[in-house]
């Protein structure tokens, strides 16, 4: 399989784009970066929907076909990819990957996205102080329920002894945490989690601060 020509088109604080980076890396599939300011609005412009209709990111061209939604690309790759770990060789393992990975991406992620938070601060007439509690409210009940359940799974990482999409899912949100002030120092498997996937250079390139902020 060659990846040569894939890019990916993201934006660097984005948690979805942030996913896809580090199992791009995770796989040591190579890429190039288009980004996309979504505080600019280019998300929505003419020439990003025509790749990506919903207007979001990330978005990755491989073999000129336009894959979107970012768990969606992510199984892409891994069925693709031979040797690939993102999911688990066994049913039941598979199974706790994706469980885990939906509390992030469809539970935390959709209540903190943008354009959500932006549509709740319009009608409560207040940006900063709704915004903040927002995502402190909804990232803080999100990550507890998480710990909650990796506590039923050894680690180091969220299932097992190497990283998973799950920890694709959960690295970023943990950004976003800290951005946003949320306690996490209490959590014991997510800091353990964190703290084995931190190690690694695929994640530590995927990092927001090693390919943004975008340039002014």
């Amino acid at each position: 399989m060659s990846e040569d020509d894939a890019v990916l088109y993201d934006y660097w604080r984005s948690s979805a784009s942030y996913r896809v980076r580090i199992a791009l890396n995770l796989l040591g599939l190579p890429y190039t970066r288009t980004p996309v300011d979504l505080l600019a609005g280019e998300q929505g412009g003419d020439n990003h929907r025509a790749l990506n209709p919903q207007g979001l990111v990330p978005t990755l061209v491989l073999e000129g076909t336009a894959l979107t939604q970012s768990l969606a690309i992510i199984e892409y790759l891994h069925e693709r990819t031979a040797g690939s770990t993102l999911l688990p060789d066994d049913a039941a393992g598979r199974f706790r990957v994706r469980q885990l990975s939906y509390v992030v991406a469809m539970e935390i992620h959709p209540m903190c996205n943008l354009s959500v938070v932006r549509r709740v601060s319009d009608i409560a007439g207040s940006a900063e102080p709704t915004t903040t509690a927002w995502m402190q409210h909804f990232i803080g009940k999100g990550l507890q329920a998480l710990e909650d359940l990796l506590a039923l799974t050894d680690g180091p990482f969220c299932h097992g002894a190497v990283p998973t999409m799950a920890d694709c899912c959960l690295i970023p949100q943990l950004y976003n945490a800290k951005r946003w002030g949320v306690e996490t120092g209490r959590l014991a498997r997510i800091t353990e989690a964190e703290a084995a996937a931190s190690a690694l250079e695929a994640f530590q390139a995927a990092q927001p601060v090693a390919v943004g902020p975008l340039p002014d």
